[in-house]
């Protein structure tokens, strides 16, 4: 082993090989969570999938700041094993019609590589994961870096460390993996790597000499990476000889098969045929089919401790598969797997049918996108202008768009969403009203459940730490976005002479719609951001009604911090005055908080011109008494007539 060692460094001689000779040897001979046996195979070039030793596997996903190149490099590293031929253009995980449109990655995908070392001439099992980088999809990040034992941070040497590289960073490192750092588009001529080693060693204590250097668009030491994948990040520690047990991190619907889920065998094996159990749900099945991920599915005899793969057991709804749950042999019970903590959702949203008749298929259409998208909550909701349907929570707004988008293009179900909101709470005083409530606190979902304020003793609203990376010539400009957005600066610290990090208290509801074009906008594009929940603090906060002529409108009503209820009531009434259907009768819209009117404006009546039937040069007097028996029909229509708002008008005010 040792020659081979010698062999390796004198080959790639280069700057990042930092680790001694003793490491390389320690690394393969002494693994004490591995069998020495198991790293040993004179024909491991012709062994199948599950034959292939634990010592020899290696399960990790890229991690990365959104457009850094995670999607590229998957496919070379596809390519380059052989997996897949080449893509071209095109982005070989990113399959959905979404991530092709959008350019982002917005779903974890698995894939399983062969690969034979050049060090040692072994045949290894690599099962990548690819996540998305916006931070919207960070669910999707967290539950992946759970089946995996090291992960590759992917920084363009361009851009340098943004917003989401740091999230993802203390997200790793939270779960105790190995971290590869790697820097992309070096062969760019704005490249520049040795700053980026800078601010790797000031914000995360990386040592420069460990950081790869690559151009996953040209392969550029994109083959000495698959062989630091094998060097640095550990095999996992199972064992083959113990009962099944294997965490259920992924799982998507076939309307032929029913549920198919995606497994980390921590222990023993599974294959068609055996009876399982799911620890958290209780329910037992039979295997009928096993496989693996070349990315396509491909079917083996049995899935092993160390592997990462997909099963179908006749598994027909959503509730069924939990994400997080443990496998186990029916009939042989293990200790449940730590798995990972579930993201909450943040930005709540109103969905319904386009029409009423739509209602059964549209529930269909959910149920199956919730599956594969476990950080969305489905709750029951109805309304008097829209009917039946659900109010659902996303992580952020681009998860409610690209949600939307999904059911469409997937499923072909047209949706209609609500104006985004985040969820209050409230603090009740009087012990009747506690009974009432079930409880001295609250929480507000919905405008329409906002109580009385004479029995409110405190408001809530959720806040989050914020972090921003911007140049220096921009501070100015973030700095009054901030404070615009009733933000608090925390601290400031530089990465290197040009760029600096903000990290800031921003209330959620100040940043869900528009913050993020805001921020690009004002420093030219050059900022990137990311936020993590750090509760609810205490808040000025009313409800804002939109009255029209006095009639109370339930589903246009909002939750505002006090300070922004005119400015959201001057709003909301300018576009009311644009959309609602022109009326026979002069219409008064109204945005109101209690009592107080904060903001009108007057639709002028639909007018018919009365006169018309007269021939030109009539009598002025047969004129002016059609024109007034007309004002006096409106005045009477006005005093008994209801304003019954279309649908196609909530449709407009929620798709602002």
């Amino acid at each position: 082993m040792f020659p081979l060692c010698l062999l390796r460094l004198a080959r790639y001689g280069r700057r990042n090989s930092f680790l001694s000779h003793q490491s390389y040897v320690c690394f393969y001979s002494t693994n004490p969570s591995v069998p020495e046996s198991q790293g040993k195979s004179s024909d491991s070039k012709k062994n199948s999938y599950e034959d292939i030793p634990i010592a020899r596997i290696r399960n990790f996903s890229i991690i990365a700041h959104v457009d850094h190149g995670k999607s590229t490099l998957a496919d070379r590293l596809l390519e380059m094993t052989g997996t897949v031929l080449s893509s071209g253009s095109s982005q070989v995980l990113d399959s959905l019609q979404v991530e092709q449109e959008r350019g982002i990655t917005v779903k974890a995908q698995t894939a399983s590589l062969k690969y034979t070392s050049i060090l040692d001439g072994e045949e290894y099992l690599l099962n990548l994961i690819d996540t998305p980088g916006h931070v919207d999809f960070c669910n999707e990040v967290n539950r992946s870096l759970a089946a995996c034992q090291g992960v590759l941070l992917l920084i363009d040497a361009n851009q340098g460390v943004q917003a989401q590289t740091v999230a993802n960073f203390h997200l790793a490192k939270s779960q105790n993996l190995f971290i590869v750092p790697v820097l992309n588009k070096v062969d760019l001529k704005g490249a520049n790597p040795e700053a980026c080693e800078e601010q790797l060693k000031t914000l995360f204590e990386i040592d420069p000499k460990s950081c790869l250097r690559i151009s996953a668009k040209t392969g550029l030491g994109v083959d000495e990476l698959l062989e630091e994948i094998i060097l640095r990040i550990p095999p996992p520690s199972s064992n083959r000889d113990a009962p099944l047990c294997a965490l259920l991190y992924d799982s998507w619907y076939d309307r032929y098969r029913g549920n198919v889920i995606v497994l980390f065998i921590k222990d023993g094996h599974i294959k068609v045929g055996d009876p399982i159990q799911f620890i958290h749900t209780g329910l037992q099945y039979n295997v009928k089919s096993v496989g693996v991920l070349l990315p396509k599915e491909t079917p083996t005899t049995q899935l092993s401790a160390g592997q990462v793969g997909f099963i179908t057991c006749n598994m027909r709804t959503a509730k069924e598969a939990h994400i997080g749950d443990t496998v186990h042999l029916k009939g042989v019970p293990v200790p449940p797997l730590i798995g990972f903590k579930r993201a909450q959702p943040m930005v709540f949203s109103g969905v319904y049918p386009m029409d009423q008749s739509q209602h059964a298929s549209l529930r269909g259409a959910i149920e199956k996108l919730v599956l594969n998208d476990s950080a969305v909550t489905v709750t029951i909701e109805s309304s008097a202008a829209l009917g039946q349907g659900w109010r659902l929570g996303f992580l952020g707004l681009l998860h409610l768009e690209v949600f939307n988008q999904r059911l469409e293009q997937e499923f072909d179900a047209q949706a209609l969403m609500t104006v985004p909101s985040v969820t209050y709470k409230a603090r009740i005083k009087g012990e009747k009203n506690i009974k009432a409530y079930g409880g001295s606190e609250i929480t507000i979902h919905n405008p329409s459940f906002f109580p009385n304020t004479q029995i409110i003793e405190e408001l809530y609203e959720p806040v989050v730490t914020g972090t921003l990376i911007t140049p220096v010539d921009y501070v100015g400009q973030v700095m009054s976005l901030i404070i615009e957005r009733r933000g608090t600066a925390i601290s400031s610290t530089p990465l290197d002479t040009h760029r600096v990090m903000i990290q800031s208290d921003l209330p959620l509801n100040e940043i869900i719609v528009d913050f993020h074009d805001k921020l690009k906008s004002c420093t030219s594009g050059f900022a990137s951001f990311d936020y993590e929940d750090k509760g609810y603090v205490s808040s000025k906060l009313v409800k804002l009604d939109i009255l029209l002529n006095g009639s109370l409108v339930e589903e246009l009503s909002t939750i505002v911090h006090v300070s922004k209820a005119k400015s959201a009531g001057k709003d909301m009434t300018t576009r009311l005055l644009e959309i609602i259907p022109k009326q026979q009768f002069t219409v008064a819209i109204q945005a109101v908080v209690g009592s107080d009117v904060l903001a009108r404006e007057t639709m002028k009546a639909l007018r018919k011109d009365v006169t018309q039937k007269l021939k030109s040069g009539g009598d002025m007097q047969r004129k002016r008494k059609l024109l007034e028996q007309q004002a006096e029909g409106k005045k009477k229509l006005r005093m008994v007539a209801n304003i019954a708002l279309p649908r196609e008008t909530f449709i407009k005010v929620y798709k602002r």
